[in-house]
């Protein structure tokens, strides 16, 4: 898809042009990692298509999902790390094929003052995706488990548009920083109210769920 028709509405026309002069299309499969724990941060992703699934992990390799990013977004972690001149405190890994555009660091902060269209959208990720850090702060410290695996149910349900989920329990249970037998044990118990069905590394949310 032409880059100034996908982002029209979002950026001005100058700034398109030097997105498509100096954006580089990037193409990767489900599960290729774009950005790893500890890197050093060299581009800020555009995404054109696909989803890619953020995350963070404890020094035992636990992992908590933070949030998802969808396509006409970016990641605020990476605008973060990338002004500060830090190496990346998330992981991330794509949900789905993924198509976006790698923007070189180097022009963050000239586009910071020069395009008011580009401060706008950096302040905007920046300001959605801790409203959803709040979100995951709030689940792990109110919600119990149960109510916390419903919550992350939907949510990739509606990051992926579709009941049904190709995971596996132990993946669920990274994600949610608990055990196999935990999760395995609380989607049995959603599957006897007829709320989803299990099957073998998969999940399908039924209309009452």
């Amino acid at each position: 898809m032409e880059i100034a028709e996908k982002f029209k509405n979002v950026f001005e026309p100058e700034l398109l042009n030097e997105i498509k002069a100096k954006a580089k299309l990037v193409q990767v499969k489900e599960g290729d990692i774009i950005l790893d724990i500890g890197q050093t941060v060299k581009i800020i992703p555009l995404l054109i298509k696909g989803i890619l699934k953020i995350t963070r992990a404890d020094d035992y390799g636990k992992e908590l999902l933070l949030y998802y990013v969808h396509s006409n977004e970016s990641c605020a972690m990476t605008f973060t790390c990338c002004m500060q001149q830090y190496p990346s405190e998330i992981k991330a890994t794509a949900e789905s094929d993924v198509e976006f555009l790698a923007i070189p660091i180097g022009v963050m902060d000239e586009w910071l003052a020069k395009y008011p269209t580009w401060k706008s959208f950096v302040m905007r990720t920046i300001r959605n995706r801790f409203n959803e850090l709040l979100g995951t702060i709030d689940q792990l410290a109110f919600q119990k488990l149960d109510e916390r695996l419903v919550t992350y149910l939907k949510e990739k349900s509606k990051a992926t548009g579709s009941a049904l989920i190709n995971l596996s329990h132990e993946e669920i249970a990274r994600e949610l920083a608990s055990s196999r037998e935990v999760i395995s044990r609380l989607l049995k118990k959603l599957e006897n109210d007829n709320k989803l069905l299990l099957y073998r590394n998969q999940i399908k949310l039924l209309q009452a769920f």
